[in-house]
């Protein structure tokens, strides 16, 4: 493990900004595609959205083992290793004669990706001075929000200029220079102290991604189906059964890969819920907004896609603003304020008609990105910067798969929801929702967004109750 520095390390910065600007970038240039890949590789939706599961499954279940890892072995080893993986990944996506290898490529980069953002936080934080959580978390924030607002346009244009595959290929500079960056900053680096290594809890790793996987089957629809829904009942119990094991053993274990004695720091335990519980509001908004601009409003998806720009917008031009705010003042009225303009974004929600000016949906996206500006720098900063030091890269694998899980979450609660208060207004038992009663889905919608408040309002509760003014270190011994 490397000191926080007494200056700014602008090279293992960069190297960090790049790590979470590649992610991004990755994510949203290839959701944009599939169906274009849907096509060329002559699947269907269902099975060309196996390949954006593949990615979920690796990034929910191997992000906090990969940082855990790099807390006893090194982060220099994992980081660099992720994107030399993410580069291979790309060349062989880029290069996959079916559907098939494309989802087995897509696992393997997503295993990239879980090593990349199992440290990209913590090496940020390491490369800039002692109280400079929030400017370091900010300028994650901005990378990969960064990656998020290139990459939709990007690959449009790679698509109907080249062809699917360079959207891949395209990436491939990017993960090398990556790897290039790693192995200069890696020269560098001061040597660790020599001790004996801590062990690695293999038993807790292997049942921490046995639960991720069934949990995510569990949520995700498309999965659920898939494995029927008979046997998800069955996978409910061995979810419950699996996971009382796993607590049990962490409380055993000498060296646990989760300790359970972290969630005793009140800020790390409710910085953790107020980030499941906002991000599951925002994956609600994402999941349905679309339906409503170009089914209901009847907008082009080119006219979407142009006020889809204003959340990352908002919350790139924002992220060092409140990384700055959060070092002078702490976390909590920065993230408690972006908890604010997130539940402004759906009270305005629930006035959405059949006929809205599409300013209202754009004002409501970007708010949310307003609320991501505010949140995300100083919320993160606060559940990484508050644990003891040896466990900062498992406090980053955190981050990334509460992220993961509020996005299976949102979907799966915003698809029960809207259904249950769709066949309520449009009075059929057995209603799929569908723009084709415009009326009952719009208030479906509605009702949809008023359960998102008041899982934002629990939210702002536990945004408030964080504690503390300052992010401090918790000690080892916690």
């Amino acid at each position: 493990m490397w000191p926080v520095t007494a200056r700014t390390d602008r090279l293992l910065l960069a190297n960090a900004i790049m790590g979470q600007f590649l992610t991004g970038v990755a994510t949203r240039i290839f959701i944009i595609s599939l169906p274009t890949l849907a096509k060329a590789l002559d699947a269907d939706i269902l099975a060309i959205s196996w390949a954006l599961i593949a990615y979920q499954f690796a990034g929910i279940s191997l992000s906090v083992v990969f940082g855990r890892l790099g807390d006893i072995h090194g982060r220099y080893a994992i980081y660099g290793l992720g994107f030399a993986i993410m580069t291979v990944s790309f060349l062989l996506c880029g290069l996959a004669p079916n559907a098939m290898s494309l989802i087995v490529f897509r696992f393997i980069q997503g295993l990239g990706a879980a090593m990349i953002a199992s440290a990209t936080r913590v090496l940020a934080m390491e490369a800039m001075p002692e109280g400079s959580e929030g400017r370091a978390n900010g300028y994650m924030t901005m990378g990969f929000h960064g990656g998020l607002l290139i990459g939709p346009p990007l690959g449009g244009l790679v698509i109907d200029l080249l062809s699917w595959r360079w959207i891949f290929f395209l990436l491939i500079p990017m993960g090398v220079t990556g790897v290039v960056l790693t192995l200069m900053r890696a020269r560098r680096r001061r040597p660790a102290p020599v001790g004996h290594a801590a062990s690695i809890d293999y038993l807790g790793a292997t049942l921490l991604i046995a639960l991720t996987v069934m949990l995510t089957l569990l949520l995700d629809r498309r999965s659920a189906e898939t494995i029927g829904a008979e046997r998800t009942g069955v996978m409910a119990l061995v979810l419950g059964a699996t996971l009382l094991g796993f607590l049990a053993h962490e409380r055993r274990a000498v060296n646990p890969v989760m300790n359970l004695a972290l969630f005793r720091i009140r800020m790390f335990t409710f910085s953790s819920l107020s980030l499941l519980l906002l991000a599951t509001t925002q994956s609600v908004l994402g999941f349905l907004m679309p339906f409503y601009i170009q089914d209901v409003l009847h907008f082009s998806p080119s006219f979407m896609g142009l006020i889809f720009l204003a959340a990352p917008v908002f919350t790139i031009g924002l992220a060092t603003v409140s990384g700055r705010l959060t070092d002078r003042i702490g976390p909590r009225v920065p993230a408690s304020i972006g908890v604010l303009m997130t539940m402004a974004a759906f009270a305005i929600g629930l006035f959405l008609r059949m006929d809205s000016h599409w300013i209202l949906p754009t004002i409501m996206l970007g708010l949310v990105g307003v609320g991501s500006g505010f949140f995300n720098t100083p919320n993160q900063a606060a559940i990484i910067g508050s644990v003891p030091r040896e466990y900062r890269g498992f406090a980053t694998g955190m981050v990334q798969t509460i992220f993961g899980v509020s996005t299976l979450l949102g979907i799966s609660l915003g698809g029960v929801l809207l259904t249950l208060a769709f066949r309520y207004y449009a009075g059929i038992a057995d209603a799929t929702p569908s723009a084709a009663h415009p009326q009952a889905f719009v208030a479906a919608m509605r009702v949809t967004y008023l359960a998102c408040l008041v899982l934002l309002a629990v939210a702002l509760l536990a945004s408030q109750m964080r504690g503390g003014t300052k992010i401090v270190a918790a000690s080892g011994s916690t």
